[in-house]
């Protein structure tokens, strides 16, 4: 979906919502990448897929780069890992989430459930 992805070289992306793929740089050296485990998720702009969810949501990451969006009315929420990190981002009728809906329990439930019923 992005301008252009750095994963191993720099690729031109689709360009549907600008920004870029880029590795996490956390400002810890300690943390370890890939950044695996369960992270807040932190909601920056109101959307539909994010309804229901409390504030203490958490979601299960597993990844080495993230989206960083040019706009940033594209970033939907955000996690902490060694500094933010997008974990979902939206423009339109596109949505991704860096986050494992699928393996995120009651949080990538409602998510899911919400994605079933959103009318773009």
């Amino acid at each position: 979906m992005a301008d252009r992805g750095r994963e191993f070289e720099t690729v031109t992306g689709l360009g549907w919502i600008a920004g870029e793929v880029a590795p996490i740089e956390p400002s810890d050296a300690a943390l370890k990448i890939p950044h695996i485990g369960w992270n807040e998720i932190e909601p920056r702009t109101p959307h539909p897929l994010l309804a229901g969810l409390g504030a203490d949501a958490h979601g299960y990451f597993v990844h080495s780069y993230h989206f960083r969006v040019a706009d940033p009315a594209d970033l939907v929420a955000v996690t902490d890992y060694g500094g933010p990190l997008t974990a979902m981002i939206g423009h339109g009728n596109l949505v991704g989430t860096q986050f494992h809906p699928e393996k995120s329990q009651e949080a990538g439930l409602r998510l899911i459930g919400n994605f079933l019923r959103w009318r773009p």
